[in-house]
């Protein structure tokens, strides 16, 4: 029995706080069992989930054939570090690199290991293919990024909470503004050691912010014209979660023409994570042609666990799930829908602004300052009325399910949504 008095939750959260790093505000809500689109707390209230991890759970809590191949392998061989071959990495790494069509896959286990991958590789193929002189290049970075916390990455961020005190800061990033290709061409123009461009195509920390038509194109012909890298961050927009199986294939669909063959953008390095593995295990990796890739040999970069048995039967089965169950396809229909009914509430509501996102991944604009508690308070009755979504910047509501979610599922989630925003309404 706890020696904290109070409920289970109340039990499980002061644990928390008292043996934990203080790292995290979560919504005060402590779940202990998931299944598709359904997540359950400690005392058995069931709720949709709205936040999917942060994109990683696509695949829905807990999908048999991804928990299936999970099991299977941990019961046969877990970890052989790199020092040896596996029988799954090579699998892995053929099912994923056709999937995407690149030469390569660098397998690493969490989001920012694979964004630090992808810088490393963009400097030295900078220096020993493009001939930037050594510790000389720069890289292109945009202004209200997420790619992660650590401190490389913090260094090229400008949000104050992750920022603050973690110096010194690492150089050779210039910062621009997101969506703004007369900044991009004047940072390209204006610098002959500038090696790469990182970008995420919708930027989803800062609020699910859509770039305008185009941008990623001529974004990645700037570029190509620069013999600089085009580099995308899609460890969140990635695997279905935009409509399409990569946010950056544009308006091509997975129903009637191979999107990872032919998308509006192919970047020249590709970053992946989250539902890399369906959220049930840490599955990243970054992707490039051999022009690239080549340029990492033995002891230049790896993880004990990157590319273990577990994650690469893992990884093969997340990919299987999405493209057998037309999650995509599933995500473009119920994403329209989406906000085709969330903007029909705001034609009649002064609390909500705006909606916007693609496929699913949206969020909606609280009608109120960054500093106010108007949107926690709104995640805190969706919640009690049976609906887990969470703030983002003070004032955005970040809103992405599963993409295995009906459209009955859907529509009830939506009035959920409503009727608690009706409760706000000024």
């Amino acid at each position: 029995m706890s020696i904290i008095q109070g409920s289970a939750s109340a039990d499980a959260i002061a644990l928390e706080e008292k043996h934990g790093a203080h790292n995290y505000h979560p919504l005060p809500v402590v779940l202990n069992k998931g299944e598709g689109v359904y997540v359950w707390d400690v005392e058995g209230k069931k709720y949709y989930d709205f936040l999917s991890a942060y994109s990683a759970v696509n695949q829905g809590h807990c999908h048999p054939k991804i928990v299936g191949a999970m099991v299977n392998q941990a019961q046969t061989l877990t970890l052989t570090s790199r020092a040896f071959y596996n029988d799954m990495l090579g699998k892995f790494e053929k099912f994923a690199t056709e999937t995407f069509n690149y030469d390569k896959l660098l397998p690493m286990n969490t989001g920012a290991e694979a964004v630090e991958t992808a810088l490393k590789l963009c400097r030295k193929w900078a220096y020993e293919v493009k001939g930037i002189p050594e510790n000389e290049a720069e890289i292109i970075v945009c202004e209200n990024n997420f790619h992660g916390r650590t401190t490389t990455i913090i260094s090229f961020s400008n949000d104050p909470v992750a920022r603050k005190n973690f110096g010194p800061y690492t150089s050779g990033f210039i910062k621009i503004e997101y969506d703004n290709l007369v900044a991009l061409e004047a940072a390209l123009e204006n610098n002959k050691n500038v090696a790469g461009f990182l970008v995420e195509p919708i930027q989803g920390e800062a609020g699910v912010y859509v770039p305008s038509e185009g941008y990623l194109a001529a974004a990645k012909a700037l570029c190509k014209k620069h013999n600089v890298l085009f580099i995308a961050d899609e460890v969140q927009t990635g695997i279905a979660r935009t409509g399409r199986l990569l946010a950056t294939c544009g308006n091509c669909t997975c129903a009637d023409k191979n999107c990872s063959g032919t998308p509006e953008v192919k970047a020249d390095i590709l970053i992946l994570g989250k539902a890399l593995s369906g959220g049930s295990y840490p599955v990243s990796g970054v992707l490039a042609n051999n022009d690239i890739m080549n340029v990492i040999t033995p002891g230049n970069h790896g993880s004990t666990f990157g590319g273990n048995p577990v994650a690469a039967a893992i990884g093969i089965a997340a990919l299987e799930v999405v493209r057998d169950e037309k999650l995509a396809e599933n995500a473009q229909v119920l994403g329209e829908l989406f906000r085709e009914e969330l903007g029909k509430f705001i034609e009649t509501s002064d609390l909500v602004t705006l909606v916007r996102g693609k496929g699913l991944l949206n969020a909606i604009i609280i009608n109120d300052t960054e500093d106010s508690s108007t949107a926690w308070d709104i995640c805190m009755a969706l919640k009690e009325n049976g609906l887990l979504a969470k703030p983002t910047h003070g004032n955005i509501i970040r809103f992405a399910p599963p993409l295995v979610m009906t459209k009955e599922q859907l529509l009830e989630c939506v009035a959920i949504i409503t009727k608690t925003l009706s409760e706000f309404k000024k």
